[in-house]
Order: C-alpha cells, then sequence, then structure tokens
C-alpha cells in the first residue's frame, strides 16, 4: 500500500486516522461540556462546586502543559514513524524493528522525567501564570494528568508505530475505545462521585490506562504487527537515536512551540483584561477550532507515512502526488467546515454556556468562533508542508516553519496587539488568524521549492 498509488495510501491510512482522532476530538469537547456544568441534574442531585467558567479556566491553564506532554510524545513517534517507514520503503526490516524498540524505550525514560518534575512543581506553575482563584482547581486536576503522563506519552509512540507501518486501523481502533471510555467515564467522576473538574482528570488517565494495555497486548504479546519488538539483547545505538531525534526533536521543538504559544496567549488574555473568562472562552474555543481542523491532522499523519515511503524508495513524483492531494483535499474540506461553523457559532457556543455562572461569556465565545474560522482553509497548507518535510527526515524544515508561524508571528504580532495596539482579546483573535494565514502560505511555498529540488537532483544525478 505504502509503494503504490499514493493518493489511494492517503485515503486508506487518513480515513482511520481522520475518524479516530474525530472520536478523540468530540472527547475533549464532552469534557469541556461536563466540566462547563451541562447536563449536572441529569447525575446527581446535589450541587457539585468545581463545575462552571471556573473549571473551565482551571483546564484551560493547565491545557498548555497537557500540550506540552502531547508535543514531546508525537515528536518521538514522528520521528520513530518517519524513521520506520524510511526503513520500509527501503525494504529493510531488521532497521525497522530497531527504531521501533529504540522509540519505546525513549518514550518511557522520557515520560517519568517529566512526571516527576511538573507534578512536583504544579501549584507554584499555575499560581505564576495567573491562576488566581481557580488555583486549586488547576493544580488538583494538573497533578492527575502529570502523574499519569507516561500513558499518554506511551499511547502517542504505539499509535505512530502502528500508522508507519501502514496499521492505521487498529491505531484507530485503540484511539476510538480510549475517546469513546473517557466520554462514559467522566460525568460519572465529575457528578455520580463528586469530584469536579478533577474527576475529568481521573476519567482521562483511566482510559488512557486502559488503552495502553491494550496496545501493550497488540505490539508486545500477540505479535503480528510488521515490526517485532525483542528487548532481551536490546543496546542503544547512537545511529538510530540520531535519526529518531533528527526528526523527532524538530517535531517535538514544533509542538512545544504551540504550547508555548498557548501559554503566551493565555497570560496575554490575563493582560488585555479578559481575566479567567478569557481563559475559558479560548480554552473552549480552540476545542472547536481542533475539531474544524482534525481531518487536516489525520491526512498530515497519511502524509508523513506515505512521503517517507516514497522517499525511502527515492519515488519523488510520487512524493509530489502524495502532498498536493493532501492539500487540495484539505483545502476544500476546510472550506465546507469554516462556513459550517461560522453560520453555527450561536448554536455551539450556547451549548457550553448552560451554566447560570457561564452565560456572561456568551459573546465573547461566539466572536471567538467566527473570527478564527476564517483561518481554516489556509491551514491545509501549513500543516500537509510540515507533514512532508518530516516525512522524508527533514525535521529541522517542519521547525522552522512552524516557529515562523507560533513564536515569529502569531507572539509578536500578539505582544503588539496587546502593549502597542491595546487590541484586548478580540485583536488576540485576530493576530491568531493572520499568522496562520501568512506562516501556512510561507509554508507551502517552501515545500514545492523543496520537492522540485528533489525531482531536479534525482534526475541529474540519474543521468550522470
Amino acid at each position: 500500500m505504502l509503494l503504490g498509488d499514493p493518493k489511494k495510501a492517503i485515503i486508506k491510512l487518513a480515513i482511520p486516522m481522520i475518524v479516530a482522532m474525530s472520536a478523540h476530538t468530540i472527547y475533549n469537547l464532552v469534557d469541556a461540556l461536563w466540566v462547563s456544568g451541562f447536563g449536572q441534574d441529569l447525575f446527581t442531585a446535589a450541587e457539585v462546586a468545581d463545575v462552571g467558567t471556573g473549571a473551565l479556566a482551571a483546564v484551560g491553564f493547565v491545557m498548555p502543559f497537557f500540550m506540552m506532554i502531547i508535543a514531546i510524545s508525537t515528536g518521538i513517534g514522528i520521528g520513530g514513524g518517519s524513521a520506520i517507514s524510511r526503513r520500509i520503503g527501503a525494504e529493510d526490516k531488521k532497521g525497522a524493528d530497531n527504531v521501533a524498540i529504540h522509540s519505546i524505550v525513549i518514550t518511557i525514560i522520557v515520560s517519568l522525567v517529566f512526571t516527576v518534575l511538573f507534578f512536583s512543581f504544579a501549584n507554584a506553575i499555575f499560581s505564576s501564570i495567573g491562576a488566581v482563584g481557580t488555583v486549586h482547581m488547576a493544580t488538583s486536576y494538573g497533578r492527575v494528568i502529570f502523574a499519569g503522563s507516561t500513558f499518554i506519552f506511551f499511547i502517542n509512540v504505539a499509535v505512530a508505530i502502528l500508522r508507519a507501518e501502514g496499521d492505521a486501523t487498529r491505531a484507530m481502533y485503540a484511539m476510538l475505545f480510549g475517546a469513546g471510555l473517557n466520554i462514559i467515564l467522566d460525568p460519572l467522576f465529575i457528578y455520580t462521585f463528586g469530584m469536579g473538574v478533577t474527576g475529568a482528570a481521573v476519567a482521562t488517565i483511566l482510559a488512557m490506562a486502559i488503552t495502553s494495555f491494550i496496545l501493550v497486548y497488540w505490539l508486545f504479546l500477540r505479535r503480528d504487527t510488521y515490526v517485532t519488538f525483542k528487548f532481551k539483547d536490546f543496546k542503544f545505538k547512537r545511529d538510530i537515536i540520531r535519526d529518531i531525534f533528527r526528526v523527532g526533536l524538530p517535531a517535538s521543538i514544533q509542538q512545544l512551540s504551540m504550547s508555548f504559544t498557548m501559554l503566551i496567549i493565555v497570560i496575554l488574555i490575563g493582560v488585555s483584561g479578559g481575566g479567567e473568562e478569557g481563559v475559558a472562552v479560548y480554552n473552549t474555543g480552540w476545542r472547536i477550532v481542533m475539531i474544524a481542523v482534525l481531518p487536516l491532522l489525520g491526512m498530515a499523519t497519511a502524509v508523513t507515512t506515505v512521503t517517507g515511503a516514497a522517499y525511502g524508495a527515492k519515488a519523488y513524483e510520487k512524493l509530489n502526488t502524495a502532498y498536493m492531494y493532501a492539500v487540495k483535499s484539505g483545502f476544500f474540506i476546510e472550506i465546507v467546515l469554516a462556513i459550517a461553523i461560522f453560520f453555527l457559532a450561536p448554536f455551539i457556543t450556547y451549548a457550553f454556556t448552560t451554566s447560570a455562572d457561564a452565560v456572561h461569556i456568551q459573546d465573547d465565545l461566539e466572536m471567538f468562533l467566527k473570527v478564527t474560522c476564517l483561518f481554516y482553509p489556509s491551514a491545509a497548507f501549513g500543516i500537509a508542508s510540515s507533514a512532508m518535510f518530516q516525512g522524508t527526515g527533514k525535521g529541522t524544515y517542519s521547525l522552522v516553519a512552524t516557529l515562523l508561524r507560533t513564536v515569529v508571528l502569531t507572539v509578536v504580532l500578539a505582544l503588539i496587539s496587546t502593549y502597542v495596539l491595546k487590541g484586548g482579546i478580540i485583536g488576540l483573535w485576530w493576530i491568531i488568524v493572520i499568522a496562520n494565514l501568512v506562516g501556512s502560505v510561507i509554508s507551502f511555498g517552501w515545500g514545492i521549492f523543496y520537492i522540485r529540488r528533489l525531482k531536479a537532483h534525482f534526475l541529474s544525478t540519474s543521468f550522470l
């Protein structure tokens, strides 16, 4: 499949991942609904204190750090997956096995370091970034997430390994199961057990733990995957570590830059006078954004795998076909979604503001949704370009393109909007749109230039 028709490969890999990511993103959306106080009367007659706007704000303060977990684990997964795909393309089974083993071992080590560090300093971290009235909720929620971060790390890397060998279907099953279980457990822990926002974190980690056990069975016990895991004689090999981190480290930094940007935006919301209500709007609204762009994220995982295999086989025309197909498909899909969300914004907003203390953020949340939907179509160009760079082993290129969008453009322009133009939180929403538009166009131009150079170099060396 990976070495056949690139368009069919993109579809076969992308559809399961889009379905899986849809379930995961819907879980995030439902999670926010439960935390906001939606449907409280359905599960308990007693009043649960830690829900509503304050709880949404608390989750918003934790979200940049949760995204850090996702960023680092995704980076390791992308680095390992890219290396596996390239070895499959080069018909190097033993090399693919070795990369998979290294990816798992590195994941366990890094996750343990992260858990100890952030769990210990949770209260100080959230206090320092502006969580005043909600610091106890943020700390309680965050510590549970940090304590179970090893499960999140493992799932992201294990799923990346399955995708890298073309087994997107089982990757989809794992993500669907985890998201579905999370949706079921959320109201149970939040309302029935009266744990409030902390219960949402417990439900998340419990669902992740059970999903991890399923993946452990598939990879290490059932042993029917393409790659084989033999830890008995394992030894770190410098060239494999270098190959994983050559793509994985830039990918992690790339994802971390997004977490950094979220953190800066959260701080600037406070400076702009938005307060914890503004953080609640941003946290809730960004979940809708993630639903809108998830078709692009699903295709991006396919692009990384397919272009990686094509690059390993030196089939550069197939590489270009896969890349352009993903860009065009994503562009038209996002136009439809942008129009839909723009007109459905009032109804979406209402669902998240049913509790008495959340009604006052209705207008701000609706405005966020209507403004940010304007960058959805352009995101197809930037996300596909980053995925293609990662697939071909050019993790640094992907990193630079993302840093341009998230740090150079978003953060710098957000600072100017806040301190110079006094644009308030509405100004911050427009900065997100402008930065993504400009950054995506630049990334796409770079991607086109890079592929042309690959094909030209191949033709010149073939002629010689």
